[in-house]
């Protein structure tokens, strides 16, 4: 069996290396002598699509597992979105642990990205909650979740370098072009041309002003319109 995962960068091959003898988390795992809370959290991208699919299987889940479900949450948006109200309240619901079980049908459904998903477990996991991902076949609480996390974590942790380290060189390689980075400066235009009236060069006027040469270019034709 190839675990599968779209829509979430490094998720997808992360999980695919979890290839063969993995079997259904629920098998063999028997009722907690402790009846757990759960929460199912499901998302479509448009209000066109429908959530029940992904409701029915969590339900029926956590009816196996012997879970009681005190709520559903129900979004609707990209999954790229930051402004998810939804997922916001569940969030909140956490912190004052009203729940012990988080399950989602994929993981996609749920986390916008990789470092997205483990800020959230780590959030969970901090607060004594589990998370489930129904098609992925993954639990936190159990030894391939430990691992998973652990891995996932690591993931995170290498995709946050290469972001950082690719701003860095975006940044140098501008300056190494002249680009002038950060807010646009207030320029004083009568400053530019007393500048321009005393003889100094674009570039002269430039360096004195901070500012590139194309902007003096720009700002002097201005003023001759």
């Amino acid at each position: 069996m190839l675990l599968h995962l779209q829509n979430s960068p490094g998720l997808g091959s992360l999980i695919a290396t979890f290839s063969g003898g993995l079997e259904f988390i629920s098998k063999n795992n028997g009722s907690p002598s402790v009846l757990k809370r759960a929460v199912l959290y499901a998302r479509v991208s448009t209000s066109s699509q429908d959530v029940s699919s992904q409701l029915y299987a969590l339900r029926a889940f956590a009816e196996q597992r012997g879970y009681k479900i005190t709520e559903e949450y129900c979004d609707v948006g990209s999954g790229a979105k930051r402004d998810r109200p939804v997922l916001a309240e569940l969030m909140k619901a956490a912190e004052r642990r009203m729940f012990d079980y988080v399950l989602v049908f994929r993981f996609d459904r749920y986390a916008r990205s990789t470092v997205h998903l483990i800020e959230s477990l780590m959030a969970f996991r901090k607060l004594g909650i589990g998370f489930i991902s129904y098609s992925e076949n993954i639990d936190t609480e159990s030894p391939l979740g430990e691992a998973l996390f652990t891995i996932i974590s690591a993931l995170a942790s290498l995709e946050r370098s290469i972001i950082r380290e690719r701003v860095i060189n975006g940044i140098a390689n501008a300056r190494a072009k002249g680009k002038v980075l950060g807010r646009p400066t207030t320029v004083d235009r009568l400053k530019v041309r007393e500048l321009r009236a005393k003889g100094y060069s674009l570039k002269k006027i430039a360096e004195e002003l901070g500012i590139t040469k194309s902007a003096v270019s720009k700002i002097l034709k201005k003023l001759t319109v």
